[in-house]
């Protein structure tokens, strides 16, 4: 009965009373639905906030509970949501600096435009977990401050933190100027030296990973020095020579910098680590050169990755889709292309350039039509998602191509009902159809009948607002409780099973 509940929780048609209902026996669960009701008043939302208090923070975030409805000694994390939200209320934040709970204080420090004393308080707090969040957060005064803080954990926060002034970011990176850090969390807790085992069984332990200090603190100035280097304030002149470091992880946080010179890039792209190329693929920073140098990469994903590239030439980006897994996606190179390209991607005599621009959605109609004939099904598959195609275009696909193209021409958004229906029919059947026609806003009743007996798009058919009353009620009884729960949540659900339900209890 619990999961029938959640889903009536969310039911967009059930009646004000039966919500007042509901928040009278929520638990956390319940709660979470009723929160995200778009039409819960003020009145009910603070009923709710009252029943589970856990659910005052999403309420505040989503603007249901104001400044005017919290006491933040009865909800402290709903009035940390609505201060990380900027209302102003600096008697809250000197509140909540005081918090015995570690955690609040941590997320206190995070939240915009604290009062200069809440900062000082928080900066000399005695768990430096609590600083280092205010050091990733804070703004540029402090965090020059803070990054030369004696504890190593404050100054990888500061590296990280793009308010950071570029001269201590600087520091932070190359050591010149900064005392040595005196603790880290690994020394704070453990005997140096020591090397925190990954596979560690203590329940206790929150230690990163791999985490080690042999009295340098090696891992936090690691993590540190990672940090500043994607940070892009941090100036390029003082992250470049890290192209070459034997640290694998620094060598990739250079490579999604836009600020790097091309000597720089050139490296990069020579680098043994996949990784490192594949984010260098995508990099605006890189020329037309190493763009099409990183097309013969031996990588897919480097492949891939160059494909997103917003400036990569047709020519290149053409050969890339015939080599790389780039999926379902309009390209950004193909989202700006020109019409006069458009035009000539769309007259290619290789697929995979007709491909590339059927995926865009505002092609000219003379294009668009023209491409609905290709022969080629993956040509036509790119683009039978494509608004304002007709009926007999969309039959034509599917007469041509079958299967290859039957659960796109579902997801077209114009596909009318009697197509829907024949689709679920089709011989041979295409899974994924059904779950496409289950959510089609165009799915008939009999077309969602059909999709009942496919276990997948049992659980999205039993949502739908167009499948028969009387079968949503049975739904309610499924052995399977999403099918269940999305049958609960079903507007078609009448009004007078909603009542019973929700006062069964």
């Amino acid at each position: 009965m619990h999961h029938i509940l959640c889903g009536l929780a969310a039911n967009p048609a059930l009646e004000s009373t039966l919500v007042d209902r509901l928040i009278s026996l929520a638990d956390d669960d319940i709660a979470t639905d009723l929160a995200r009701r778009a039409d819960l008043s003020r009145a009910q939302a603070i009923a709710l906030a009252d029943r589970v208090g856990e659910s005052a923070v999403h309420l505040a975030y989503e603007g249901r509970l104001t400044a005017a409805d919290i006491d933040p000694s009865v909800w402290p994390d709903a009035a940390l949501a609505l201060l990380d939200r900027g209302v102003d209320r600096p008697e809250w934040a000197r509140l909540l600096a005081a918090d015995p709970v570690r955690e609040r204080r941590e997320k206190l420090a995070a939240c915009p435009g604290l009062p200069s004393d809440v900062v000082d308080a928080l900066a000399a707090d005695p768990d430096v977990r609590v600083v280092a969040e205010l050091a990733l957060w804070t703004t540029s005064g402090v965090a020059a401050r803070l990054a030369a803080h004696p504890h190593a954990e404050v100054r990888r926060a500061a590296a990280g933190n793009e308010a950071t002034p570029p001269a201590a970011l600087a520091a932070l990176v190359t050591g010149e100027g900064l005392p040595a850090a005196r603790r880290c969390l690994v020394c704070d807790c453990e005997e140096t030296p020591f090397v925190h085992d990954p596979q560690c069984p203590r329940l206790d332990c929150d230690l990163p990973p791999g985490s080690s200090c042999d009295g340098s603190h090696e891992s936090t100035v690691h993590a540190m020095r990672e940090a500043a280097l994607r940070n892009p304030a941090t100036p390029v002149e003082a992250v470049a020579g890290f192209v070459d470091h034997p640290s694998m992880l620094l060598r990739w946080a250079l490579a999604a910098r836009q600020d790097l010179p091309q000597q720089a890039c050139e490296r990069l792209a020579s680098d043994p680590a996949p990784g490192v190329r594949a984010d260098l693929a995508e990099n605006p920073a890189i020329d037309d050169a190493l763009i099409r140098a990183l097309a013969d990469d031996r990588d897919p994903d480097v492949r891939r990755r160059l494909a997103h590239h917003p400036r990569v030439p047709l020519d290149v980006l053409t050969l890339l889709a015939r080599t790389a897994k780039i999926g379902a996606t309009l390209l950004p190179r193909i989202a700006a292309c020109t019409p006069a390209e458009v035009e000539e991607l769309a007259k290619s005599p290789d697929p995979a350039a007709r491909v590339l621009v059927a995926q865009r959605r505002d092609l000219p109609l003379a294009i668009r039509d023209r491409l609905a004939d290709d022969p080629d099904a993956k040509v036509v598959k790119a683009l039978a998602p494509h608004p304002g195609l007709s009926e007999a275009q969309l039959r034509a696909m599917v007469d041509r191509h079958g299967v290859r193209v039957l659960a796109k021409v579902a997801t077209n958004p114009g596909a009318p009902p009697a197509l829907l229906e024949d689709l679920v029919r089709h011989e041979p059947p295409v899974q994924k159809v059904f779950r496409e026609v289950a959510r089609h806003r165009g799915a008939t009743a009999s077309a969602l009948l059909v999709c009942l007996a496919d276990r997948q798009a049992r659980r999205i058919a039993a949502g739908h607002p167009a499948l028969p009353p009387p079968v949503v009620v049975e739904l309610l009884a499924d052995a399977d409780r999403q099918v269940a729960e999305a049958a609960a949540a079903n507007p078609s659900l009448p009004p007078a099973v909603m009542s019973d339900l929700a006062c069964r209890r």
